[in-house]
């Protein structure tokens, strides 16, 4: 395990050195707070890319080791610079009319100030998270391919939901407009904008990544009738994709946990850090069907965030809600999965 996680290990320890550091200098006594938001943040970022950790896995089999070690290294770098510390710089710059200079400026050396910003953009950014989630929740369980289920009542018949084209994103437009019947007058063409840019984006990156993957396949099948392993840039730039769009939902959701950027940048970046080391252990060791509902645990975890996120909008939600009930969904369904292989042994 040492192996796969000593790097993990290592960015831990200096980023919880580092935010202890931090949380002193900016309110005296604030140390061991900061530190229990960046893991807190840690272990919301992997419970909810659990799932992210096994499409990577899935593609990961298929790639050269070269390709899997520029994962790593050329990979975090991109996740932890770009999506868990220039993502919610620019989104502020966006809902603030700031430029990202400024903004970023603000971030590093006036918290306060970003923090008041960050307040009166709250709405329309946890709008676009919440959106966002809502399309990856349903477009995963919409599919009437998906054979297996781990909450069958429910799962099962939300399969065959994916026969009414289009449906993802008429209830996903329906619950923005339920949404505008709560919100304050001077916020609902901000948060009308922001809902429908989450949904978009969704959209974009989805038919992006599913593109990527119908060439990779193609250059996979011809390659395996040389019988090598040639898959690279194709497949490294489509798990960048995944990761920035499984990414959105930590990010955001950080917001509801810490003001202060750098914090967000460390916890999330301990995260990624973990979810990448375990996915190469799921494609060495070959471990990823041990545990069947891990990944619908997951999704559940991005729903319920989702209807976290819309809620407050309108109602503050407490922090420890929106840091555990990830890791509620994750730990329930590891406990169904364990359930189902000894079921399976025994009979």
């Amino acid at each position: 395990m040492l192996k796969y996680f000593s790097g993990s290990y290592l960015l831990t320890i200096v980023g919880v050195l580092c935010a202890y550091f931090l949380g002193e200098h900016s309110h005296p006594g604030g140390g061991l707070s900061s530190v229990f938001i960046v893991l807190v943040l840690a272990v919301l970022e992997v419970s909810l890319s659990f799932d992210n950790a096994v499409v990577n896995a899935m593609k990961l089999e298929k790639m050269s080791e070269v390709w899997r070690h520029r994962f790593i290294t050329w990979g975090i770098l991109i996740a932890v610079f770009g999506m868990r510390f220039l993502f919610p710089v620019l989104v502020v710059a966006i809902f603030a009319h700031l430029d990202m200079v400024t903004v970023a400026q603000m971030a590093l050396s006036d918290a306060d100030k970003y923090a008041g910003y960050l307040k009166e953009t709250h709405a329309p950014i946890v709008t676009f998270g919440g959106l966002f989630l809502i399309m990856l929740f349903l477009n995963y369980f919409f599919n009437h391919k998906k054979e297996t289920h781990w909450l069958k009542w429910i799962e099962a018949p939300l399969a065959h939901f994916d026969h009414i084209s289009g449906i993802e994103v008429i209830i996903s437009l329906g619950v923005l407009i339920g949404l505008q019947t709560v919100i304050p007058a001077g916020e609902k063409l901000s948060v009308i904008l922001a809902g429908i840019s989450g949904i978009i984006t969704f959209l974009a990156i989805d038919g992006v990544s599913h593109y990527l993957e119908r060439h990779e396949e193609l250059r996979n099948a011809q390659c395996a009738a040389e019988g090598v392993k040639c898959a690279g840039f194709i497949s490294f730039m489509y798990l960048e994709l995944i990761d920035a769009s499984f990414s959105l939902d930590g990010v955001l959701g950080a917001f509801a946990l810490s003001n202060d950027v750098v914090i967000i940048t460390i916890g999330l970046a301990i995260g990624a850090m973990f979810v990448r080391s375990l996915t190469i252990l799921l494609v060495e060791k070959k471990t990823l069907a041990q545990f069947i509902y891990l990944e619908h645990g997951a999704h559940w975890a991005i729903g319920a965030l989702a209807i976290i996120m819309l809620v407050s909008t309108v109602k503050e939600v407490p922090e420890v809600v929106t840091g555990l009930i990830g890791l509620f969904f994750i730990i329930s369904a590891l406990i169904s999965s364990i359930i189902h292989n000894k079921k399976n042994i025994e009979g």
